[in-house]
């Protein structure tokens, strides 16, 4: 790689996508850990939540969105949803010439090496029904029991910001207690829109039971970027730019709990 491509490779943006605002936990993460790097948000409002559509549906969406982001000319993608990890991954990874970093494929190695016997995950019904979180953590640990509880109803508390209601309270307690019958030593929050619903979880058992697996995965990341050379050394803040697929103001008010978004949107 002759100097001009490299220097210029450095400085293409390394695109972000969820279904809506959950993958701001991702991304703020990697803000924290990668400032320089110029960035592209995708939220598919539109077709929000994911985690009740089919397969070939997720697949269809995570398409729509990789497309846009070769039009974009990124250098990297990070699938900060674990739906579109678990359902759509596998289907798209070599269609395209930039590199695909999957939420629940990149982390499994870390879970797999917590020290503990049970670990719990929740996760949208799609991501349950496909079983990634299982397949990929046994791959580097057989001997961990895993289960899986799926949430439905989760992500529309976070994208509505209901989290005060009554029944936004009983369907979070519901979930929990029917997870808690297995005993899990931790619990993995599997879908990128369940961090913000830890003010809520937290009155049900201390916050340390938790995991988010953000951290992890944006580590994994700078690591894989920075190892071919593909990292931002600027020594300034990165650009930011931010679509959505529908309702760019409820993006940017929802999203206001894990980051800030100067300038509203662009809807497409």
């Amino acid at each position: 790689m002759n100097t001009l491509v490299q220097k210029n490779s450095r400085e293409l943006p390394v695109g972000f996508c969820d279904s809506g605002v959950g993958g701001l936990s991702v991304f703020a993460e990697f803000k924290k850990l990668m400032p320089a790097e110029n960035t592209i948000y995708y939220g598919d409002l539109k077709n929000v939540p994911y985690g009740s559509k089919s397969k070939s549906e997720i697949i269809g969406y995570l398409r729509t969105i990789l497309d846009f982001f070769k039009t974009k000319n990124v250098k990297a993608a990070v699938l900060a949803c674990n739906t579109t990890s678990a359902a759509a991954y596998e289907e798209l990874k070599n269609n395209y010439d930039f590199k695909i970093y999957p939420i629940i494929q990149s982390s499994a190695k870390i879970l797999a090496e917590l020290n503990v016997n049970k670990l719990g995950v929740f996760a949208t019904s799609a991501t349950v029904k496909s079983g990634a979180y299982e397949r990929e953590i046994k791959k580097y640990n057989p001997n961990m029991q895993v289960y899986t509880k799926a949430c439905p109803g989760w992500v529309e508390i976070v994208e509505n910001k209901t989290f005060n209601t009554k029944e936004s309270t009983e369907l979070v307690k519901k979930y929990f207690d029917e997870l808690m019958e297995n005993n899990p030593q931790k619990i993995v929050l599997g879908c990128t829109h369940y961090p913000f619903l830890t003010g809520m979880l937290s009155k049900l058992a201390d916050s340390s039971l938790f995991i988010d697996p953000a951290m992890f995965f944006v580590e994994s990341i700078k690591k894989d970027l920075t190892e071919k050379s593909l990292d931002n050394l600027s020594k300034e803040e990165g650009k930011e730019e931010f679509y959505v697929s529908a309702n760019p103001e409820q993006f940017r008010v929802s999203g206001e709990l894990f980051y800030h978004i100067n300038n509203l949107p662009v809807l497409l």
